[in-house]
C-alpha cells in the first residue's frame, strides 16, 4: 500500500458540520519512507468478503485494520437487537481502536460491506514501534484524535437534532464530499440503500424511504437504484440552521 492510496481518504459519519470533523489524518502520509516501511513490516495482509465481520463487539482486540480497498462499516449493537452505525471507513481510514495495542475488548463491531483488502498491525508490534519513533507515536494519536470528533459530532447530532434534520445534514455532508456536480445537478458516486442512510441518522428504513420519497416529490433529489442526486442544496441547506 503507497503513501499516495492513503490521501484524501475520508470516512463517513453522522456530524452537525464538516468543521467538527475535519480531514481524516493518514497514518502513514506524516511519516518518513523508514517509518512506512517499519509499520508496513510488521502487517499481514487479509481479505474480507462482503458481509464478513472483521471482528464483533466483545471480542478481544489483537491489533488495528488499515484499509487498503474496500469500505467497513462500525456498529453498536444495543441489548435491544438494535444497531447504531457509527461510521463508514474507507481505504486510507483504519479501524480498531481505541485500544490500539490489542488490550480490553472490543465495544462495537465492524462489518466490511464490500469485499475489502485490509493491513492488519498487531497491537504488541505496533507498540513497540510506537514506543521506538515518536513519529509514529504521534500520527497513532492524531488518528485517534480524528475518531473521538468523530463519534463526539455524532453523539451531539444525535442528541439535539431531529431525525429529520439529521438526513438533511447527512445529504449535505455526502455532497459536499463525495459528490461531483454535473450541471446543476451534483451526483454522489457512492451508492447508499435506503437502510444505510438509516444506519447513519438512528432511524428506520422505512421512514427514510418516506423522507425521500418526498423529498423527491418536492424537486430537492433524485434516488434511484442507490444513486442520490441533488437537485436542490440550498432547500436542505435551509432546513437544517
Amino acid at each position: 500500500m503507497s503513501a499516495a492510496s492513503l490521501r484524501n481518504a475520508t470516512s463517513i459519519m453522522l456530524a452537525g458540520s464538516d468543521a467538527q470533523v475535519g480531514s481524516l489524518p493518514s497514518l502513514l502520509d506524516p511519516l518518513c519512507e523508514a517509518d512506512r516501511r517499519r509499520i508496513l513490516a510488521i502487517g499481514r495482509k487479509e481479505v474480507f468478503q462482503a458481509g464478513q465481520h472483521v471482528w464483533r463487539q466483545g471480542d478481544l482486540q489483537n491489533g488495528i485494520y488499515l484499509i487498503e480497498e474496500g469500505r467497513i462499516r462500525s456498529y453498536y449493537a444495543a441489548p435491544s437487537g438494535r444497531e447504531v452505525t457509527l461510521a463508514y471507513w474507507f481505504a486510507g481510514n483504519f479501524v480498531g481502536g481505541p485500544d490500539l495495542f490489542g488490550t480490553g475488548a472490543h465495544v462495537w463491531s465492524s462489518v466490511a460491506v464490500e469485499r475489502s483488502q485490509v493491513t492488519f498491525l498487531p497491537g504488541p508490534a505496533l507498540r513497540a514501534l510506537a514506543l521506538q519513533s515518536a513519529s509514529i507515536a504521534v500520527a497513532l494519536l492524531d488518528a485517534l484524535a480524528f475518531k473521538a470528533r468523530c463519534y463526539s459530532a455524532m453523539a451531539q447530532m444525535l442528541g439535539t437534532r431531529s431525525v429529520t434534520e439529521r438526513l438533511h445534514r447527512l445529504l449535505i455532508f455526502l455532497s459536499k464530499v463525495y459528490g461531483s456536480q454535473q450541471g446543476r445537478e451534483i451526483v454522489i458516486g457512492i451508492p447508499f440503500t435506503h437502510g444505510d442512510l438509516a444506519n447513519l441518522i438512528g432511524s428506520t428504513r422505512q421512514w427514510v424511504t418516506v423522507q425521500l420519497s418526498r423529498m423527491q416529490a418536492r424537486g430537492v433529489i433524485r434516488y434511484h437504484r442507490g444513486l442520490i442526486v441533488i437537485l436542490n442544496l440550498r432547500a436542505l441547506d435551509l432546513e437544517v440552521v
